[in-house]
């Protein structure tokens, strides 16, 4: 999984990390994305770790701004 590899990059903590987790899930969903070796996935997961590292801890409302973001 794309986040996976990607969080191991960066000191999170494991509670982050499953917070993370669970909003990559719910924007992928959201999306419609399911091969996750789509390379859409990574832009994904990239945007979901950019905005959960401004100290989110919603999944939902960091799904809901990935989704956002990602379609302006």
């Amino acid at each position: 999984m794309p986040l996976d590899r990607l969080l191991q990059r960066h000191e999170i903590a494991s509670e982050h990390s499953e917070i993370l987790k669970q909003a990559f899930n719910l924007a992928l969903r959201g999306l419609h994305l399911v091969d996750r070796n789509d390379p859409i996935c990574e832009i994904v997961a990239r945007k979901v770790i950019e905005i959960g590292m401004d100290g989110s801890r919603d999944p939902q409302q960091i799904a809901a701004l990935t989704i956002k973001k990602l379609k302006t």
